[in-house]
């Protein structure tokens, strides 16, 4: 008999059926995180202009995206507080405190708040922890100390979870300690663990004004966060973060680095978060402005690969999208 009747691979993609029945991903909104911004020096929600339908949001207006974004399926959030002041020390954390509560006082446990825990945003020179005299060096002990107590208010003001981003050594275990030190042993801790140095942070670093360098002698961030050129120590720092306690981890940005969520998911049983960070999604967003893609379809692209990587979760500044278009999903 003809080979060609056993090796046909076209039989199952010939409709859409039988494509839906073989397919080996299956997406689902349920998975998706939505990053939100609430900056404390505004008194309207303003546009995120490099980041496309993205807003900055009061405490008054993140409560009306979240009711929008429950409407249209989604219910897990990742909030990134932007200060009115910075400082190289002494931070004031009563605006984040405060709007956790408002978020918590309207939705309850309709809703799970992932709180990005990180000092760059209040930082004067934009670094992800406490400097030296000199302003040469990131401080790791004493960031880490100053996380702790940060992580704990935030959860004291109804946080579900602590997202830790600044990648300093040892975080993951300290506030794991101070939560259940204060009997908080139920919020869980999503670890930014695989965090590469990257050029795919530019929209969130306008969005959060957190650009490193400012009044210091640190230009980048590469003496604290992972290496492009050294997958291992991706690794090794998220099997070190979940011996700590971490709950979730996660690997950023996650195109680039979709080795790394392979590689992972094949190691570990804890839940894998990929996030397809500012740059990554800012970069289909111009693409579809100049009719070079189609929007939905080449977000759901990426989304597919990130599953079929092993990602378990997707946090996505389209996430608010995501029931819909998958709804819709042409297999």
């Amino acid at each position: 008999m003809n080979d060609f009747y056993y090796n046909n691979r076209r039989r199952i993609r010939a409709n859409q059926h039988i494509r839906e029945l073989a397919a080996t991903v299956q997406l689902n909104h349920k998975d998706f995180i939505q990053p939100l911004f609430v900056d404390e020096s505004i008194s309207n929600p303003t546009p995120i202009t490099s980041l496309n339908e993205i807003n900055a949001d009061t405490i008054h207006s993140i409560l009306l995206q979240i009711e929008s974004d429950l409407q249209k399926g989604i219910s897990k959030f990742l909030l990134f507080p932007v200060p009115a002041k910075k400082s190289m020390n002494n931070f004031d954390y009563h605006f984040i405190v405060n709007t956790l509560r408002e978020i918590k006082k309207k939705f309850g446990n309709t809703v799970w708040i992932a709180a990005d825990l990180c000092l760059c945003a209040y930082t004067s020179h934009g670094h992800c922890g406490i400097l030296n005299a000199a302003r040469d060096k990131v401080l790791n002990d004493e960031s880490v100390k100053e996380l702790s107590r940060y992580a704990l208010l935030v959860a004291k003001a109804g946080a579900d979870c602590i997202a830790p981003s600044d990648m300093m050594d040892g975080r993951i275990g300290a506030i794991r300690d101070t939560l259940n030190e204060n009997q908080l042993d139920d919020i869980s801790i999503m670890s930014y663990s695989a965090k590469f140095s990257s050029q795919f942070y530019g929209p969130f670093r306008d969005a959060c004004k957190s650009t490193p360098g400012n009044n210091c002698n640190i230009q980048d961030r590469k003496t604290y966060q992972s290496s492009l050129f050294n997958k291992n120590d991706a690794i090794l720092s998220t099997l070190r973060d979940i011996e700590e306690g971490a709950d979730i981890v996660m690997v950023k940005p996650s195109l680039p680095y979709l080795d790394v969520i392979t590689e992972l998911s094949t190691m570990i049983k804890h839940p894998l978060a990929a996030y397809h960070v500012s740059g990554e999604y800012q970069s289909i967003e111009l693409l579809a402005q100049n009719n070079l893609v189609e929007r939905d379809k080449a977000h759901l692209e990426v989304w597919t690969s990130l599953k079929r990587g092993g990602a378990n979760i997707i946090i996505s500044y389209a996430a608010r999208h995501a029931k819909e278009w998958i709804e819709k999903m042409e297999y």
